[in-house]
């Protein structure tokens, strides 16, 4: 059974290493999409070719046309991994100004599981409105985790194995 995984990212240094995770969440089993917001587009622009190749499917920044087909598989789990501070109040604040948010938003009213690895200067974290963040995102039932700083070696694995955790956590339709 095939098994997709969306895999969205932010503009934070640990997107440098994107091509590596793909090929560890296919080593997984998982049939892997790519969505970045804008920026991170942008940071990756030289190899979104060789991204698309490497995972099969169009890599996604921006919203698709209307009455343009959808070429992506549905997902069975979103991993939001680099997640940036800007982009985790976004998504809690249901701002789906880019692609990967509202697709993240609109994954919380469907019932798709959700896991999110932030990489945030600790400063961030002592921001008022990250702890309202993290709390409304954990009430609408995205696991999140703790990524650190892209400096310290940034924790892939364990966003790839909380991915696998919610999926075998949910029922058959997504939910928990």
């Amino acid at each position: 059974m095939t098994r997709t995984l969306y895999l969205f990212c932010a503009a934070a240094a640990p997107v440098f290493d994107v091509a590596r995770v793909i090929e560890d969440a296919q080593a997984r089993g998982w049939d892997v999409c790519l969505g970045l917001t804008p920026t991170a587009a942008r940071w990756l622009e030289p190899n979104l070719d060789g991204l698309a190749v490497l995972t099969g499917h169009p890599v996604r920044h921006t919203d698709p046309l209307p009455g343009e087909p959808d070429l992506w598989p549905s997902a069975d789990v979103v991993l939001f991994a680099p997640a940036t501070f800007n982009t985790l109040n976004e998504w809690a604040l249901g701002l789906t100004s880019t692609y990967v948010v509202d697709v993240a938003a609109l994954g919380i009213g469907r019932g798709v599981p959700l896991v999110a690895m932030d990489c945030l200067d600790p400063a961030h974290i002592r921001h008022p409105q990250f702890e309202r963040s993290v709390e409304t995102l954990r009430g609408a039932g995205v696991t999140l985790l703790h990524g650190g700083r892209a400096e310290d070696g940034y924790p892939w694995e364990a966003a790839l194995d909380a991915a696998e955790k919610v999926l075998y956590a949910t029922d058959g339709d997504g939910r928990r």
